[in-house]
């Protein structure tokens, strides 16, 4: 049932993405940030970011933001490879930014509340996009890179006004669950809804006509992600049937791991399959792995969740496979090779944000003991 939200969560992306939301989003952004130095740069972290809270997919995040901000960037004076790298690596805030497909996907591996994974996400993604923002401006003010004129209060009020239907969206989902008015599943369901009443006859920006090839489209990647997910969950059933995770638990028990030590080890083995598999894939056959294994430590199972979404997210910009740079260098015809080299000096700042997230549980599990999530 859990893991119903995810074709929802896809055809509210689906109808956001079609809908021209990211473009304004991308104007909202700009008004309220353009005028500082590296200003584009970090209006388009800031887009990845609102557009994280609707759709839950890195790769559609990078898509839809990066094919408008990187040729705006360009267009300002900004080289290519600087925006590529940017929106690379601030497109990975689709899973850690509820709502988060991976997410629901770790939870519905552990049994843990998605509602609860939803909540700790919130103040990692912020914190990430905010360093994120920092970095820029300090490289913009070392590049000299153009700043664009400051808004005016009215352009400000008129760009948000055009935003805020999208913005909507995040509200409805993460004010739906914390209230317990419908559950995460639910307000995936609502969500699709909402995005598509948006898209058709507040933005109007597609037609009727224009639905069944957006139903289409998500409806091929729900197929593609389920058939992954389904492989998975068949590998861990006979993990599970094998009694192998006990038998791991028990042996790492008797080595007598500490708690750092073992999260230390969880990242590098993450890190490792990140860069060769697909992080639903790497959840549902590593979750039910080290579940017992941190509960038996001490670790919150959220907490881990948390570290396990970070740790995907790394994946998602590291190659071979990491499905960020494909898509970064769709968009802007740039070879994969270039792409790689302009997000990694970012990766080294997502890699200092993975050992506060592992090593400062407060980060991730303060909104939720806050919000009495317990």
């Amino acid at each position: 049932y859990t893991l119903l939200a995810i074709p929802f969560f896809l055809l509210s992306g689906a109808f956001m993405t079609t809908g021209g939301v990211a473009q304004r989003l991308i104007d909202f952004a700009n008004a309220c940030v353009g005028h500082i130095r590296g200003g584009l740069a970090i209006s388009a972290v800031m887009a990845c970011m609102l557009f994280a809270a609707l759709s839950g997919s890195s790769p559609a995040t990078v898509a839809a933001v990066g094919s408008i901000a990187i040729a705006g960037m360009v267009r300002s004076g900004y080289p290519q490879a600087f925006g590529a790298g940017i929106v690379c690596n601030a497109g990975t805030l689709g899973i850690l930014i509820p709502p988060s497909i991976v997410m629901v996907v770790y939870a519905a591996a552990t049994e843990q509340s998605v509602g609860k994974l939803f909540m700790a996400g919130v103040i990692p993604g912020l914190l990430l996009g905010v360093a994120l923002m920092v970095a820029i401006y300090i490289v913009a003010r070392k590049m000299d890179l153009p700043a664009m004129p400051r808004a005016s209060l009215r352009q400000l009020l008129t760009t948000a006004r055009k935003a805020v239907w999208g913005l909507l969206l995040m509200v409805i989902i993460l004010g739906g669950i914390y209230s317990g008015m419908f559950t995460p599943t639910e307000a995936a369901a609502v969500a699709a809804v909402y995005a598509g009443f948006v898209a058709l006859f507040v933005y109007k920006d597609m037609t009727i006509r224009e639905c069944p090839k957006v139903l289409l489209d998500s409806g091929k990647l729900t197929i593609m992600l389920m058939f992954i997910i389904a492989n998975a969950m068949l590998f861990a059933h006979v993990l599970t049937t094998e009694q192998i995770p006990q038998t791991i638990t028990a042996w790492v028990i008797e080595m007598g791991l500490q708690p750092w030590q073992f999260l230390l080890v969880v990242n590098v083995v993450l890190l490792v399959a990140g860069a060769f598999m697909e992080p639903s894939a790497i959840i549902l056959i590593l979750a039910p792995i080290l579940f017992p294994i941190a509960v038996q430590l001490g670790i919150d199972p959220i907490h881990l969740g948390i570290i396990m979404v970070v740790n995907m997210e790394i994946g998602l910009i590291t190659p071979p496979v990491g499905l960020n740079l494909f898509v970064t260098s769709a968009v802007t015809g740039m070879p994969l090779t270039a792409v790689i080299k302009a997000a990694w000096p970012w990766l080294m700042l997502l890699l200092g944000f993975l050992m506060i997230i592992t090593y400062v549980p407060a980060v991730s599990m303060a909104l939720p003991n806050w919000l009495g999530m317990n």
